[in-house]
């Protein structure tokens, strides 16, 4: 329980036509402290809000004659500093959307979690609306250029929500995600709109690795998360809640989008240093020189990676080593290549389940002659590809790592096997 002296001066609204619902809220509200005001319809919250100035307003989506939606614009119109907090029992990641395009500060699905929502109020209050002023692009822009083997890792998070929609990659269907800001120590969090379970992004709740990765946790799954993971590991995002509705949305196939949704968010640095897991030896799995699948870490100044792909032509071999000297050269070099498949496959995926949202605009599609349906980022855009997949898979132990990378016509379960190992190795709980 919360101090009530701790939260006095702190007003909260709940505007909601359920009764039950505001007598639940307010009750938990109370208990901790805070001056719950309730309001049964959007112009009765208006007048509270213009004749009270609460500190924050919880509101449903569904009521008659305003519904929350338009409230929020007008909460929007007349005090644009106020956070609020969307709750649905008929919600979708559309809404969610839109509720946070709007400025909704988070959408929590009904029936809640009251410990849950105290949760999210407690973030709400602590937010800082008019974070991201004129200077924010100056410094993202500084930060983006410190050398990584030069300066220490320390907590960060993104200045304020952002939204982005798309299409599934596998399941075919529209959806999107929420980017919000959490507290230092929290980690990479994944959640879904519709329910108060969240998964967090370490290498144990990993569910599948077939031809991405898929997260699972309390009823909870998260699906190809690795372009993502890789964006915020190239930005070294440590703390994030990602709201999202079964699967990422694949975008263009690569993690350039995810680097613009973070940009337009804002950094902010919390303070901190996250402690790096060091490779103290070489770890490997496979035959070093069977020439099939192998996969290596071994000590290094800072992260890398060395792959060598070898397909059948049109494609052949492809070799590339990269670095990762700042944030600049990971977004210049490794997170415009787009994931690619070979036509020849699209069936057998299509019969797993797999692929139904491949368009001509989201992946490279290799034909018997080459790729059919788009110029090429990179000469080796394939090799690049393959190296994002492992930025994103490695930022699965939950702590960055210092080592060099060798891999050799590996895939997500390569991975994901050789950071079992590492688990292991360094007891990561």
């Amino acid at each position: 329980m919360g101090s009530e002296q701790g939260h006095a001066l702190e007003t909260i609204l709940v505007v909601d036509d359920e009764s039950g619902i505001r007598q639940s809220v307010r009750g938990v509200l109370a208990d901790e402290g805070y001056r719950v005001l309730e309001a049964e319809d959007g112009r009765g919250a208006l007048r509270l809000i213009e004749s009270e100035r609460p500190h924050l307003v919880i509101l449903d989506i569904w009521m008659p004659e305003m519904d929350g939606i338009e409230l929020l614009r007008h909460i929007r119109d007349s005090d644009p500093t106020t956070p609020v907090i969307v709750i649905s029992g008929h919600g979708n990641i559309e809404t969610a959307v839109t509720a946070t395009k709007l400025g909704a500060f988070d959408f929590i699905e009904k029936p809640f979690s009251l410990d849950g929502l105290l949760h999210v109020v407690d973030r709400a209050l602590e937010s800082h609306p008019d974070a991201v002023g004129d200077d924010a692009t100056d410094t993202l822009a500084a930060d983006l250029t410190v050398p990584i083997a030069n300066h220490p890792w320390i907590q960060r998070t993104i200045r304020r929500s952002v939204v982005a929609n798309g299409q599934g990659l596998h399941s075919g269907i529209r959806t999107g995600l929420i980017l919000q800001p959490l507290p230092a120590g929290s980690g990479i969090v994944f959640g879904s709109i519709s329910a108060s379970a969240t998964i967090p992004a370490r290498i144990e709740y990993v569910d599948s690795t077939g031809y991405a990765t898929t997260l699972f946790h309390d009823g909870i799954v998260a699906r190809t998360v690795e372009h993502l993971l890789a964006a915020l590991h190239g930005y070294r995002i440590t703390n994030l809640l990602v709201k999202m509705q079964g699967e990422i949305p694949i975008f263009d196939g690569s993690a350039s989008e995810f680097c613009a949704l973070i940009e337009s968010a804002g950094i902010e640095d919390q303070g901190g240093a996250v402690d790096e897991i060091v490779i103290d030896r070489r770890y490997e799995i496979g035959d070093r020189d069977g020439g099939g699948e192998y996969l290596a870490i071994e000590p290094a100044d800072a992260f890398g990676v060395h792959y060598v792909l070898q397909y059948p032509e049109p494609v052949g071999r492809q070799e590339f080593t990269f670095h990762f000297g700042d944030t600049e050269d990971f977004k210049r070099e490794i997170a415009p290549a787009r994931t690619f498949g070979f036509l020849r496959e699209i069936e057998a995926l299509e019969k797993m389940g797999l692929a139904s949202g491949g368009r001509l605009h989201n992946c490279i599609l290799i034909g018997e002659n080459g790729v059919v349906n788009t110029p090429l980022r990179f000469p080796d855009e394939f090799v690049r590809h393959k190296i994002l997949d492992i930025f994103g898979d490695f930022y699965l132990l939950g702590r960055p790592l210092r080592g060099f990378i060798t891999a050799r016509m590996t895939g997500h379960s390569d991975n994901v096997a050789l950071l079992k190992v590492l688990r292991e190795r360094f007891e990561l709980q």
